[in-house]
């Protein structure tokens, strides 16, 4: 494995943990969090441009960074979209002007991001969005688009600022051509509405949003109109990086609650549940291995179907780790609130919460079936699914 450690990434290890520990001392807002981060340079590491208000630093570092991020259970990021998928997207696509309007406001934690890809309609399957974008005719020289449509599934939409969306701009366009990317407000009263959509845990993180006539710049047009597939797709590639170590480190305390648990139950005595804790163990120490041999050269096998291998890894992990935390918990995980219209988000306990909000990991990001297909038709060439 070519991922390694060195002596100056010690030094920075200790440099974060003693500001993590001393700027978590209180319980800070979500929104002043980001601020905080913001100020002191921890929003941007990864970049492969600084002079917006960021640092850069090598890789081994920002493994370091979202390693000890994880540990220090600080909350959870709400500019994490804008650093790190808007943000490598305009690096990767955007203009000088895009840059400098944008970028220095994610770098500082002033301006928060949501995502409007996913539709009712078009969710795996991106390329049937049906949302459009038209030139406004009120407009001298024709210099805003009218957004119109319907996203769904939209992460902390009721918390942010702005949301790039893909949208038509060729009238009669389909599948991938005639699409755009757009950078749109979200502070249109009347023209953008967002509905919380509730979970099983009681919780809203996910959104719908309804763009009525919505206005959008034409220079806030990131790749050119027409480009919003190659675009899109670009920033699809950023999802995954230095963040899944965070992720897994957050999996590996889920694990051990588990185990406790089990331990405290009584449940570990069952041999079975034994070796479901195991494997369960060993299966991520395999996914944590294979990401460090991706970041540090090494690649790893599947090529283009890589990524959808790695989402059916840690996707049906997580749902058994979920599955498991229930039994292990006995009888007692089985009774929820006595009240379940009352106040949300519901009074979960740990094991509840992980159970019900882990069944969804095999379909966000793109569902299980959609990660096989990709799997055969682009590495093992098979073909295609008929499409309808």
């Amino acid at each position: 494995m070519d991922f390694a450690f060195g002596p100056q990434d010690e030094v920075f290890r200790r440099e974060a943990r003693a500001w993590l520990e001393e700027h978590l001392a209180g319980t800070p807002a979500r929104r002043d969090w980001e601020r905080e981060l913001g100020r002191d340079g921890w929003i941007g590491l990864g970049w492969d441009e600084d002079g917006y208000g960021n640092r850069r630093v090598e890789l081994t570092q920002q493994v370091v960074w979202a390693e000890e991020y994880a540990h220090s259970k600080a909350p959870a990021r709400s500019g994490h979209i804008g650093e790190n998928l808007l943000a490598p997207t305009l690096i990767a696509h955007g203009t000088p002007e895009q840059k400098r309007r944008f970028l220095p406001p994610v770098a500082q934690g002033r301006e928060l991001w949501c995502q409007g890809y996913s539709e009712p309609g078009a969710g795996s399957d991106l390329a049937g969005i049906r949302t459009t974008a038209v030139r406004d005719s009120g407009a001298v020289p024709s210099e805003a688009f009218r957004v119109t449509g319907q996203k769904i599934w939209t992460s902390l939409a009721h918390e942010a600022d702005w949301c790039f969306v893909l949208a038509r701009t060729e009238p009669g366009s389909t599948r991938h051509h005639g699409l755009s990317f757009l950078l749109v407000p979200m502070d249109q009263p009347g023209r953008v509405e967002v509905r919380p959509i509730r979970q099983l845990t009681g919780t809203s993180e996910f959104n719908e949003v309804f763009f009525d006539g919505a206005s959008a710049r034409a220079e806030h047009v990131v790749g050119g109109e027409g480009n919003g597939w190659r675009v899109a797709m670009s920033l699809l590639g950023f999802e995954r990086g230095v963040s899944t170590l965070a992720q897994q480190i957050g999996f590996a305390e889920e694990l051990g609650r588990v185990l406790r648990t089990a331990v405290a139950t009584g449940a570990v005595t069952d041999p079975v549940v034994r070796d479901r804790l195991v494997r369960l163990w060993a299966e991520l120490r395999t996914m944590r291995w294979n990401a460090l041999r991706t970041l540090g050269g090494s690649g790893s096998p599947g090529g283009a179907g890589a990524p959808s291998a790695a989402k059916l890894l840690w996707g049906g992990w997580h749902r058994r780790l979920g599955e498991l935390a229930v039994q292990v918990r006995g009888p007692g995980a089985a009774v929820g609130p006595a009240d379940w219209s009352a106040a949300l988000p519901y009074e979960l306990d740990a094991a509840q919460h992980l159970f019900l909000f882990s069944r969804a990991d095999t379909i966000y990001g793109g569902s299980d079936e959609i990660q096989r297909t990709i799997i055969a038709e682009r590495t093992l060439g098979l073909p295609k699914e008929p499409r309808g």
